[in-house]
């Protein structure tokens, strides 16, 4: 990778990563699934699943990236040997695409929100009902439309100036926030009345309430939590140094995701628990309906409600700047003179792609499409089909394909016992454990 085109630092790679997988699923989807499937019990099947799963699929992405330091459809390529095994970077490429069009949406109603909380603050408008107000929003056309490109130029706009000034300083500026922010929320949540019966929910648990689709869906949180299968992890590392280690830094982003899925659950449960509000409600209802009801009866909850909006769009901003980024690697082949310029177009593509979608709950709510909605399908079409076969094949690549001695040296085995042994584990995991989890996973989603 040519100069100025690399991650400047170690923190600035770990946070970036980070950021990367911290995105709506960790602080948004999370809480919900924890609610819906026995609370603590659910948390450390979550835990133990993503140190057991997710970090070594992680350090998988790692190892192919950094080897070849190129993009993911060479990376392939080369370390394959053959032509033919790009097909998994473009594969990855499609996902991401596709995932930005419709998280591009979201992303837009954040923003949406950002504005009309801001005008409350200030007195220009005042809040109405939080179940009527989304309704009006994401059925407002334009508004959404608007919105969701306005977003997309923002994170266009920061990777197009590259790797260390625009990726990496806006992670520095945004994780910290992201942390930040969550910790004076989980402050305030705690001091409620009534907040220790949501911690005990949260944190104390209750195995009996466990059951085999809570496992499964423990399974799939722990597992695509972290952005893997689609390359986005493996992008990022091509663009490390050779000294830092690959297995700290993946320790590193790994507890991260854990810290921040545990502060959602202490910024939430406590005060749902303590106002006796229903946070199972799923979906957009968490951020956009659930969560003002809470805020609007704490003190100065509107300022409040205004910091968890902004933590949100710092998570989804950082996610999206992957996205973007595989797409941009693999269009510009570490030509950086055509960063800019790629890196709008690509954004451009995806509001288009994203368009229905943003319209699927106003004028085009009545297209249906194998009986979802556009932006439903286009969730599912993702995260069930995309994002488990794309992971299935780069396990599969780094297990059975890949050479051994190529891994030993990005994960730094050495001659003693313990290394040896570790690296065993993990090959064990990768090239048996993990395909039939995922396989199981993909079916599972399939089925139900």
């Amino acid at each position: 990778m040519q100069s100025g085109n690399q991650f400047g630092s170690k923190l600035g790679f770990i946070l970036s990563a980070a950021g990367s997988a911290i995105g709506l699923g960790a602080v948004w989807k999370f809480p919900y699934m924890t609610a819906h499937h026995g609370g603590g019990a659910f948390l450390f099947i979550f835990i133990l699943l993503t140190l057991l799963i997710g970090l070594p699929l992680l350090l998988a992405e790692f190892v192919l990236g950094r080897s070849k330091k190129t993009y993911p459809v060479k990376t392939f390529e080369l370390l394959g040997g053959k032509k033919h095994y790009k097909i998994i970077g473009m594969l990855g490429q499609l996902a991401v695409l596709l995932l930005l069009s419709f998280y591009s949406v979201i992303g837009g109603w954040i923003l949406i929100y950002i504005v009309l909380t801001i005008g409350d603050i200030i007195g220009l408008n005042t809040l109405n009902s939080s179940g009527d107000l989304f309704n009006s929003v994401i059925g407002h056309s334009m508004m959404v439309i608007v919105a969701q490109g306005a977003f997309i130029f923002i994170t266009a706009l920061i990777v197009g100036r590259g790797i260390e000034s625009g990726i990496e300083k806006a992670s520095k500026i945004m994780m910290p926030l992201l942390f930040v922010s969550f910790i004076i929320i989980v402050i305030r949540s705690l001091t409620l009345d009534g907040a220790m019966e949501g911690v005990q929910f949260f944190l104390q648990p209750n195995f009996s309430s466990l059951s085999s689709e809570s496992l499964i869906y423990a399974l799939g949180q722990s597992f695509f939590a972290l952005s893997l299968g689609v390359t986005g992890m493996m992008t990022y590392a091509a663009y490390l140094d050779d000294e830092t280690s690959l297995v700290n830094s993946g320790i590193s982003i790994v507890s991260m995701n854990i810290v921040i899925s545990i502060l959602a659950g202490l910024a939430i449960f406590p005060a749902t628990f303590a106002l006796g509000i229903d946070v199972e409600e799923g979906g957009p209802g968490l951020l956009f309906i659930v969560l003002p009801q809470v805020f609007e009866q704490i003190p100065f909850g509107t300022l409040f409600y205004l910091l968890f909006l902004m933590l949100f769009l710092f998570a989804t901003l950082t996610s999206a700047l992957s996205m973007i980024e595989i797409n941009v690697s693999n269009v510009i082949k570490e030509q950086t003179s055509k960063r800019m310029i790629t890196s709008m177009i690509i954004g451009l593509i995806a509001f288009i792609i994203g368009v229905p979608s943003a319209l699927s709950f106003g004028v085009l709510g009545d297209v249906q499409l194998f009986g979802k909605s556009i932006f439903d399908t286009m969730d599912y079409s993702v995260s069930n089909i995309l994002l488990p076969v794309g992971a299935l094949l780069i396990t599969l690549f780094v297990g059975y394909i890949m050479d051994k001695n190529i891994i030993k040296s990005q994960l730094n085995v050495t001659d003693s016992s313990i290394s040896k042994t570790m690296y065993t584990i993990w090959m064990i995991i990768i090239r048996f454990v993990l395909p039939i989890i995922i396989i199981f996973v993909f079916l599972n989603n399939l089925i139900n």
